[in-house]
Parts: structure tokens; sequence; C-alpha cells
């Protein structure tokens, strides 16, 4: 995939996106937003927007900027944006693998259905990582390879079929990861079939790891808001 035949699919996508994959998406976008415990005036960044989905969920005491590549897609966003009154929603059309804003510029980075529909994941990631500051959240929505080995050599299979249509199925959370600072503080599968993958996790770039002496329930790790406040990873929930 190049990045101009993603943006033409995902262009032709955008009058008929919301009908055919917005019911079926929705419980993931929920989940992920559902989670982020939103502090006043956090900065989130949502990589690749798409039609805007997500962005009436968001509380509006946060400031939410969101990009995307395809013009037909933000389009539809920015139309969302101003049926809503969003005054607080900031929309452009920008390559996630070449971001314009400068380092540690957001507190979180949610990027949902967009890993395995980019022509050069690695650059998105570290981009991502970039613009996010350090102990920061990046929260990741997608589906991932599975360890199951038919279902992978299934995914194998079909992937350079679906690549077509805007996405692979051959990309593995562990590859996604690999090389990077990213902590992974808390999985979850979600959608149809539990397919798809919610998966959050701290930047620990500069040597910003998680506050290895509070954990939650589950043994995960929590990250540190901007304002100090510690914060469980598994539910947002604060920690004395």
């Amino acid at each position: 995939m190049d990045l101009a035949k993603v943006e033409r699919v995902y262009t032709s996508y955008a009058g008929i996106y919301d009908r055919i994959f917005g019911k079926v998406f929705h419980e993931g976008r929920e989940s992920v937003i559902r989670n982020l415990d939103v502090q006043p005036d956090e900065k989130i960044l949502e990589v690749g927007v798409g039609t805007g989905l997500a962005l009436p969920m968001y509380p509006r005491h946060c400031q939410i900027v969101g990009i995307d590549f395809s013009a037909g897609m933000l389009d539809k966003a920015k139309q969302r944006a101003a049926e809503h009154q969003m005054d607080h929603v900031q929309l452009h059309r920008m390559d996630a693998g070449a971001m314009d804003f400068t380092d540690d510029s957001f507190d979180t980075v949610v990027a949902a259905y967009v890993v395995t529909a980019v022509p050069d994941y690695r650059k998105v990631v570290n981009e991502m990582i970039r613009v996010c500051r350090p102990g920061g959240r990046i929260i990741m929505l997608n589906h991932f390879s599975t360890d199951n080995k038919f279902i992978a050599a299934m995914e194998r299979v079909i992937s350079p079929i679906t690549k077509h249509l805007g996405w692979r199925t051959d990309l593995s959370l562990q590859t996604v990861l690999e090389g990077t600072s990213l902590h992974v503080a808390r999985k979850q599968n979600v959608n149809p079939l539990r397919f798809w993958v919610l998966v959050e996790c701290v930047n620990g770039k500069n040597g910003k790891t998680p506050v290895s002496a509070v954990k939650n329930g589950n043994g995960a790790a929590a990250y540190t808001h901007s304002n100090g406040t510690h914060l469980s990873e598994h539910n947002g929930q604060a920690l004395a």
C-alpha cells in the first residue's frame, strides 16, 4: 500500500463509511474513550480521525486534535464537528507518518483502526511516540494477527486481498511494539467476535517508565498525568 492509494481508498469510503462500519466498530471506539478518564485541558491527538465518529464521545473539557490523510473522510469529520459545535476540536489533513507537530505535544494519542491501514506502520508508531509526552498514553485499537496457527495462516492468505480494501491482516502486536519505548498497560478484546484489541501503552521514551510502585488489580502499571496525578492503567482510577 502506498499513501496515495490509501487516500483514494478511504476517500471513496467517505460517503458510506458511517453506514457500513459505524455500528460494527462502535463498541471499540466507545471502550477507548470510556476508559480514558480525561482530565481538564488534557491534550489528545486522534490519529486517523476518519469521519469523526468518536469526536462526540469525548468530554468537552479536553483539547482534541484529529488528523487524517483522506480529504473526503476529513470533510465528513469537519461537518460533524460543526454540527455538534465542537469548539474544543481541531482537524487537520496530515500524514500520520510525518506529522507537523512538535515533540511532546500531546498527553494522549489515540489510533483506532489505523496501524494496519497505513503504508508504513513503523513510521506512524514512531511519530505517535514522538508527539506524545514522556509518560503519556498511546492507545491503539486494531486487529492484530493471532497466535492461533490456523487463523494466522488464513490471515496471511487474505492479507494481499484486504490490502486492496485499505488494510492488512497479518501484522502482530509484538511486531508493532518491537524496538519501541511503549509499555503495554492494558489489553482488551472488543468488537464482534473479539477479533479487535484495545491496547493501552505508556510512552516510556527518555527513560520515562510506568510507576513501578503502583499496580492495579490486574498487575498493570500506572502512568502519570501531566498534572502529577497517578492513575491506574486498567480503569483510569486515581490512586493514593
